[in-house]
């Protein structure tokens, strides 16, 4: 697939767009977001990212609408999972629920611009090195086994502070309480960053953590830079309202981690044999490629779709049965 400079510019001016829309409409007065704003902003973000994946598939064929889609509900079922996370955040901050919002629209522009980096150092690694994969789909494979041995009922409920945030606090003096959505204040001529800014470094840095599978995951799925970003883009404009609109659905989602550990591992999979059936190492086969199978995308979306239908199901059918099998965390929704 050859993407023209225009198209790019166009892809990252109309989520620039987005954001300003989302910026004037939802931030111009701070207030709790409702479930009934949150889930109109999800359907509008989900169709935005279904009408980019139609025009996908009548410009550029079904090949790249079917890698766009699959990727895009790869790195939203994994965003899913790390809205749990998002939300001890920000019950450990104690943040105002009024200024959730804008905390989580901040520190994932963040992250999407680390992201950007992320996978456009990526894309160079592959493009002169296409053993890379060998690392990729081990790498996968080993997140899919620590993700589906974690015992969900022996986790911490407590955010511990990363390392970047351990470096601002003795950067800068931190406020002990909010001053509205100030990030910065001046006191007694001295100046301060508040909590908001730390939450919103600790939601941005977090993020940037979660891209270190879901990254390597969406490039088993396509190899083309552009899709790569447009399907964690999508991904991740629509993350903030789905934090609202999920609220205690997030606890209920008990089978989640076992879900994405099968996907994972499936993507893991999938990138070794196709490192091994397009391998060029001249001690293995003439480095013509070894005769293994390897997994078509179709095939690739309908396994993605099919895993998570079937751990959301069997999640809400085991809370349903067994209350206390729900996760337990603080909300300050």
């Amino acid at each position: 697939m050859v993407v023209p400079a225009w198209l790019w510019i166009a892809t990252i001016a109309g989520l620039l767009v987005l954001l300003a829309i989302d910026l004037v409409i939802v931030d111009r007065k701070p207030h709790e977001v409702t479930i009934g704003e949150a889930g109109r902003w999800v359907t509008f973000y989900v169709a935005v990212a279904i009408a980019f994946g139609a025009g996908l598939w009548y410009f550029a064929g079904s090949q790249p609408a079917t890698e766009f889609f699959a990727g895009y509900i790869t790195e939203y079922s994994l965003s899913v999972d790390n809205l749990f996370i998002f939300l001890i955040i920000m019950t450990a901050f104690k943040v105002p629920s009024i200024h959730q919002h804008k905390v989580l629209l901040i520190g994932i522009l963040m992250a999407l611009v680390m992201r950007g980096i992320f996978i456009a150092v990526g894309a160079a690694v592959i493009e002169q090195f296409s053993w890379v994969f060998y690392i990729f789909g081990a790498f996968l494979i080993y997140t899919a086994y620590n993700l589906a041995r974690t015992n969900h009922d022996e986790e911490e409920d407590e955010f511990k502070e990363n390392a970047a945030l351990r470096i601002v606090r003795k950067v800068f003096p931190v406020t002990d309480s909010f001053h509205e959505a100030k990030s910065f204040v001046k006191l007694n001529g001295k100046r301060f960053v508040t909590p908001m800014f730390i939450v919103i470094v600790a939601i941005g840095t977090t993020d940037l953590l979660f891209a270190l599978d879901s990254i390597p995951a969406i490039f088993g799925l396509t190899k083309e830079p552009f899709l790569v970003f447009a399907a964690n883009a999508f991904a991740l404009m629509g993350l903030r309202q789905l934090y609202f609109l999920l609220g205690g659905l997030l606890s209920k989602l008990v089978y989640l981690s076992v879900g994405l550990s099968v996907i994972l591992g499936f993507i893991g999979v999938k990138l070794i044999l196709e490192a091994l059936h397009t391998n060029t190492f001249s001690f293995l086969n003439d480095g013509e490629g070894l005769p293994v199978p390897t997994i078509g995308i179709e095939l690739s979306l309908g396994v993605i779709v099919g895993v998570l239908a079937i751990t959301t199901v069997a999640s809400l059918i085991k809370v349903k049965r067994h209350p206390e099998a729900a996760k337990h965390v603080g909300s300050v929704l």
